[in-house]
């Protein structure tokens, strides 16, 4: 005879949020103890999870929280955005964040290595796992500190598909607060712009070279093609980033400069105004790496009138300066394996 009753299915499944007859189920395997009937569950779910755990998550969402003295950013991959987009899921992104937060988790590997809600990660993480019904993984996550005179922000897209957090020092708490909300435009920049980095001097040498000989050879492949049709020819440039400009580098192209003025005729007394422009541009014309993959030298969406550091500059009055961000995108450098849908048809069915 049961020792329990619709009642207690209802609690079990209310506990566990597993199937009613998953509940009744093991309600009976344990002669009606409940305590035993979670851990049975549990030990059920982990089988379940293991299972999933082949299957790739690609998808996911992303999640960020922003306080006074810290700020961190989560992904957390699902098979399909379908169950990336439920109440379930969401439930556990949040969950996962504010545990990231309130315990200063610095990364992914710290989170999955960590405690909460008194067990190990790696068992609350596969109980969701048999409870959602796909594999889900905590791929990536970062933290910013805050502190005295640090301000803080970042933004998720409405999608939950990229995020940032961002962080910058600041001369005094007055102006940590004033740029606050720049940092919120700065944030939403990035996630829709996509820098790989903050800064040129953070680019490695060996990057850089390999990119300015695959840039110059494209450039010369596509004016080929220009001068076929008879259209003006892009300018090919010596160098594409300026980790490359050197004092002399910048030397020698203002001397250039000079002799080009010199043999255009131009009146050496009004050099001095016409240098600087013509040195901006060839700036310009040899960092388009720079522009294109770092933060600050990127046109900001808002203004593209300004760069992103000139734009910040500009409204912080000089006494801020931007000192990290990271951006994470769902499912970035995933490569998800394709399977014949016949076969995985004629699997499915040869296990039945």
């Amino acid at each position: 005879m049961a020792n329990f009753g619709p009642k207690d299915i209802k609690k079990l499944r209310e506990m566990t949020d597993a199937g009613m007859m998953d509940c009744k189920k093991a309600l009976t395997e344990c002669d009606g103890d409940m305590d035993k009937a979670v851990q049975w569950l549990r030990d059920q779910g982990l089988g379940a999870a293991a299972k999933k755990a082949s299957k790739t998550a690609a998808e996911g969402a992303i999640g960020v929280k922003v306080g006074d003295d810290k700020a961190v950013i989560v992904e957390i991959n699902s098979q399909t955005d379908f169950v990336a987009k439920n109440d379930k899921f969401q439930a556990l992104l949040k969950e996962v964040v504010e545990h990231a937060y309130d315990n200063n988790l610095v990364d992914a590997e710290a989170i999955n290595d960590s405690t909460i809600n008194g067990q190990a990660f790696s068992e609350f993480l596969a109980l969701q796992i048999a409870t959602i019904g796909e594999n889900l993984v905590v791929r990536r996550a970062a933290l910013l500190e805050g502190g005295e005179n640090v301000a803080l922000n970042g933004y998720v897209h409405s999608n939950q598909q990229n995020g940032v957090i961002i962080a910058a020092e600041c001369d005094d708490a007055e102006t940590c607060e004033k740029i606050t909300p720049v940092l919120k435009e700065i944030a939403m920049h990035a996630a829709a712009m996509a820098p790989k980095t903050l800064s040129y001097k953070d680019f490695d040498p060996e990057y850089v070279e390999a990119e300015t000989k695959g840039r110059i050879e494209a450039i010369k492949k596509e004016n080929e093609e220009l001068e076929r049709l008879g259209k003006p020819l892009k300018n090919v440039p010596q160098y594409v980033s300026r980790l490359q400009l050197t004092d002399e580098v910048l030397k020698a192209a203002e001397v250039k400069i000079k002799e080009e003025l010199k043999a255009e005729g131009k009146p050496e007394k009004i050099w001095d105004k016409i240098l600087p422009g013509k040195l901006e541009r060839f700036i310009t014309d040899n960092t388009t790496l720079d522009q294109e993959q770092c933060l600050l030298d990127q046109k900001f969406v808002m203004d593209d009138s300004k760069t992103v550091g000139e734009y910040f500059e500009e409204k912080s009055g000089g006494k801020a300066r931007i000192t990290a961000f990271v951006r994470l995108e769902v499912g970035e450098g995933i490569e998800v394996e394709e399977e014949d849908f016949a076969a995985e048809v004629a699997k499915q069915m040869g296990g039945a």
